[in-house]
């Protein structure tokens, strides 16, 4: 069996953090989800998805993504139900996420709210040291994913004549 979940959208409120009696950390929010096609009258649409976190990623998720971010997750869909103080059956549909990933920095956030829509040179999203992957040298590096440019960074086409060609 296969249950597996891969979700990229912008959180609609801070993650609600709290402990269960055993202290373990669990964190609910939801994402909006934009749609692939737009409705009849041209409108984008999204769907909302409840979401829930657990232990030290639930930590994580609510010190620094809020309200807005860009986050991507995975994680798997589950099903539970319970009795409301009425006495009905309530069913609920989440989605169980094992982890989370900032997908743009903060300062890039509140800058395209501003009107900015360039990317914000030097941030290395919310924290303040650069990760090191045995680099000894800190990378200030910002991809660009432009369309302007040739994305092999070559200008003029590769010359390649047909006695090079093995067939």
């Amino acid at each position: 069996m296969i249950n597996n979940v891969v979700l990229v959208g912008r959180m609609t409120r801070d993650a609600e953090l709290r402990y269960t009696p055993q202290n373990q950390a669990v964190a609910t929010f939801s994402l909006a989800v934009n749609r692939n096609f737009r409705s009849q009258n041209g409108e984008r649409e999204a769907d909302f998805i409840n979401c829930v976190i657990w232990r030290q990623q639930a930590e994580n998720l609510a010190n620094w993504a809020k309200k807005g971010a860009l986050i991507g997750i995975t994680g798997r869909i589950q099903t539970r139900n319970y009795d409301n103080q009425q006495g009905q059956r309530v069913y609920v549909t989440e989605v169980v996420a094992d982890s989370f990933q900032l997908l743009e920095s903060r300062a890039s956030r509140e800058g395209q709210a501003s009107g900015n829509s360039g990317y914000q040179q030097g941030n290395n999203f919310g924290g303040n040291a650069t990760p090191s992957f045995g680099n000894s040298e800190p990378s200030n590096q910002v991809p660009n994913f432009s369309r302007d440019e040739n994305p092999f960074g070559v200008t003029n086409p590769m010359e390649i004549s047909d006695d090079d060609l093995p067939f």
